[in-house]
């Protein structure tokens, strides 16, 4: 009588335990994001091996050939959530600020994780400040964009061009060439958005209608009482009225700054210099796989004919991240980090000429293709 109690009350435990684990899933609805998240942890080695060895389709798709995993890795980290190949799992939750490197390398060989760009926003009273008068060059990019020029026919404007942190800027363009301190590459007037208008003008002028939308975020904070940890919410309302107002819209330009030094975000093609430009995929929004496909298109097209000048493609998600960048508003949405606080306005231009050359032929290509 007993053993039948035993096994009851086991029954009914066990009955409560499955209902308690699954109910924040019930919640959640199961959704693509909950299950990404979850499956995330595990390499992807140990599930097209669990998939493969039931199915050998799932494997013919892939670069190599899959092996099957070692089983005391695999009891390791799904014990511990620790890659026994990658430390940042192992120091990750007990170094402060170790958290920042919690990215993914998606493509490219030009990155490396001491070299991640971080996202650290000064207070805003700083961002609302303009440090220097206009230079030549700044002014000269800042002049009205070129309407669309005849050529290969685009009906309305396809490209949507912003910037989250538009207070980003440059050392040389502020004249502080070879400043130490990498924090005053910040203006409220000469910044990240002119380069972006200087892009937009390359773009119209190649048949393709481009919008740069040179908001002062700073000032859109500051009307709110907010503080810089929001402006992807303040830059989430701007790309949302653009496509309100232009239906045709079809991609979302990121442009930022990252806070790297000279030597880590400049090179040398062909005797040119040029500042060199990070990809980054929020890997938190549903959009996901579409937003790393488009900025690996990009990555390789840069590869291709300007080596060097593309450092890769990084992939971003975790708690001191934003990890969705507004992406999930559009699979043609990425985050393009723009050379660093050291680059020279030649550098830049160069890079925007690079860019401009290469998102062309991409862009034509893709609408011969969709018809």
């Amino acid at each position: 009588m007993k053993l039948v109690n035993l096994l009851i009350v086991f029954t009914i435990a066990s009955f409560l335990l499955i209902s308690l684990l699954a109910s924040p899933l019930l919640k959640t609805d199961m959704a693509s994001s909950t299950m990404y998240k979850f499956l995330s942890k595990y390499k992807t080695e140990a599930m097209m091996y669990v998939l493969g060895s039931e199915n050998p389709y799932f494997l013919q798709g892939l670069d190599k050939p899959v092996k099957m995993p070692s089983l005391s890795s695999t009891a390791l980290q799904l014990a511990t959530n620790i890659h026994i190949t990658d430390v940042r799992t192992l120091l990750g939750n007990e170094l402060p600020g170790f958290s920042f490197y919690d990215s993914e390398i998606l493509a490219g060989e030009g990155l490396h994780y001491t070299e991640f760009p971080i996202e650290s926003a000064p207070p805003l009273d700083v961002v609302l400040k303009e440090r220097a008068e206009v230079s030549k060059e700044v002014a000269e990019w800042n002049k009205e964009s070129e309407k669309p020029s005849p050529g290969p026919a685009i009906s309305g404007r396809k490209v949507y061009i912003y910037h989250t942190h538009s207070w980003e800027s440059y050392l040389p363009l502020l004249g502080l060439t070879g400043d130490p301190n990498e924090n005053k590459a910040v203006d409220a007037k000469t910044n990240i958005s002119s380069l972006g208008n200087l892009l937009a003008k390359k773009l119209n002028a190649n048949g393709i209608g481009t919008i740069n939308d040179q908001t002062n975020v700073g000032t859109k904070l500051n009307e709110k009482k907010w503080g810089t940890s929001k402006a992807y919410a303040v830059s989430r309302e701007m790309v949302q009225e653009a496509m309100a107002k232009n239906k045709s819209l079809d991609f979302f330009l990121d442009f930022h700054r990252d806070a790297l030094r000279k030597k880590s975000t400049t090179t040398t093609v062909n005797g040119k210099s040029y500042a060199q430009i990070v990809f980054v995929v929020g890997e938190e929004n549903p959009n996901f796989e579409k937003n790393k496909q488009f900025a690996n298109d990009l990555h390789k097209r840069l590869e291709e004919k300007y080596p060097g000048v593309s450092k890769g493609v990084l992939g971003k998600k975790g708690k001191k991240v934003n990890g969705i960048y507004n992406q999930d508003l559009s699979p043609n949405s990425i985050v393009v980090e723009l050379g660093g606080v050291d680059n020279t306005a030649a550098e830049l231009q160069n890079t925007i000429d690079a860019f401009a050359d290469i998102f062309s032929d991409y862009f034509f290509k893709a609408e011969k293709v969709n018809g």
